[in-house]
């Protein structure tokens, strides 16, 4: 993994991203080379001075639509035919997106041809430099090599994340460095240091070694853990590793002074001057282009409440440094969905939900509304889902840190809501808290960037909350 702008990202998809760039821009230059090859019948190479504008903004597009497509997120694969799906899809919308972009920047536009060769060449070349990078992948050999100090939950948890998700890592054994330690991970998997620590990572040729004791009191070896550090192995702390590996942060082994000393949980005048300026942007923009929508799914909600239900929902919600704020929704459940008053977990097929509701809430254009949250101030377009107050209030007292996700804004869409499933348990709750934490502490423009693509992939396979 490598961090960049504060987030984490994968190696193997940092070398994959880079390389589709590339490929992407020598496909248009190699398609204008065709071009001209085939009419002069000779050959002519343009010069690369010609062709950058137009490759560039073409490379800016592909990338753009191919992350709201999820082609870069962790642990996206679900084969073949779902891969080919989703570059099919982003071609498409590549080949409208340039269409428009020339038609509104005459100097950058191709000649039809000379563009045709060149999406044809990106298109195949994509596929094959996808596919061919997933057989790679695949192999034990380019994972990361990663010996666990500990034997306990800790690392109970990493021997789960390596069997359950597909992961860049490949751990070479656990290491039992005091006995009052509980085994939780499999003997067979256990090692035993013969003389110093370094050796033994020495001959397993580990790249990085985790220190993953749930209680680092008893038994730590300093001495040897630091000439590992001093000959070049690269040493971690369990929340540290399991943060990186998952985007989220691990609350059972959180410990107040963790968050104390750790890098990020940052706040800036500047960012948050762009980060309020962007929402503005975006939140304007968006109801320039959704006010159709919004009008027809109004009038499908007043039509389906016989001419006489509420359209709107308002709603209490707990925003920033725990405000109250009225959020406001296009209405997806019945008027009597909670007539006696008793705040309720909206569940997955909920039999509240109407039938125009299901539709709103799956396509999420229910949400659409809080945009004036967001212009009013209330809302941000990216951050922690709102809870209602009698839900926090709740929440509060069971989940530890749990008041630490009204430190920003809460957000139209969000970290957790594009990373966990739908859900409305204390369980759920739990869970979706790691996300946000880890979207509090590393916050930057491009994570925000990030999360709005990755949420035109949620709303179009369906995943995540509604």
């Amino acid at each position: 993994m490598v961090r960049l702008f504060r987030h984490y990202v994968s190696q193997a998809f940092g070398t994959l991203l880079v390389a589709e760039m590339l490929f992407l821009f020598w496909s248009i230059y190699f398609g204008r080379s065709l071009r001209m090859m085939v009419l002069a019948d000779q050959s002519t190479m343009p010069h690369l001075s010609e062709i950058a504008p137009s490759a560039l903004v073409f490379v800016g597009v592909m990338i753009a639509i191919m992350t709201a497509m999820g082609l870069y997120e962790r642990n996206f694969w679900s084969g073949r035919g779902d891969m080919l799906l989703r570059i099919g899809v982003s071609f498409l919308v590549g080949l409208f997106a340039m269409t428009l972009a020339y038609y509104l920047f005459p100097e950058l536009s191709l000649g039809r041809g000379e563009f045709s060769l060149g999406f044809s060449i990106a298109f195949f070349g994509i596929l094959l430099l996808r596919f061919m990078f997933f057989e790679v992948s695949d192999r034990k050999a380019l994972k990361r090599r990663v010996l666990v100090l500990g034997v306990g939950q800790n690392a109970k948890c990493i021997e789960e994340l390596q069997r359950v998700v597909k992961t860049s890592f490949l751990v070479t054994g656990y290491i039992r460095l005091h006995e009052d330690e509980q085994l939780n991970v499999p003997v067979s998997n256990l090692l035993q240091v013969p003389g110093h620590l370094f050796d033994l990572a020495e001959r397993l040729h580990v790249d990085e070694i985790v220190v993953a004791l749930d209680d680092q009191r008893k038994g730590f070896p300093v001495d040897q853990v630091l000439e590992c550090k001093i000959q070049g192995f690269r040493i971690s702390s369990f929340l540290h590793f399991y943060e990186r590996e998952t985007g989220k942060i691990q609350l059972d082994a959180l410990r107040p002074s963790n968050l104390i000393f750790a890098d990020g949980f940052r706040r800036a005048l500047m960012k948050e001057t762009v980060k309020r300026l962007f929402d503005i942007t975006v939140s304007l923009a968006l109801l320039a282009l959704a006010w159709p929508l919004m009008l027809g799914a109004a009038l499908a909600i007043w039509i389906e409440s016989g001419f006489r239900g509420p359209i709107f929902y308002r709603q209490t919600r707990v925003g920033l440094n725990d405000g109250l704020f009225e959020v406001i929704k296009f209405r997806s459940m019945r008027t009597d969905a909670e007539k006696d008053g008793i705040a309720r977990w909206a569940q997955a097929n909920d039999s509240r939900i109407t039938w125009v509701g299901a539709v709103l809430r799956d396509t999420r254009i229910d949400e659409l509304p809080q945009l004036f949250d967001v212009l009013r101030g209330d809302m941000s377009f990216v951050g922690p889902r709102p809870e209602r107050p009698q839900f926090v209030a709740e929440l509060s007292k069971k989940i530890p840190f749990y008041s630490m996700r009204h430190m920003v804004k809460p957000g139209i869409t969000g970290w957790a809501q594009i990373c966990y499933p739908y859900g409305a348990s204390e369980k759920d709750a739990r869970e979706k808290l790691q996300y946000d934490m880890y979207y509090i502490k590393n916050y930057s423009f491009f994570f925000d960037i990030l999360i709005l693509l990755q949420t035109v992939h949620t709303v179009l396979w369906g995943r995540g909350a509604h």
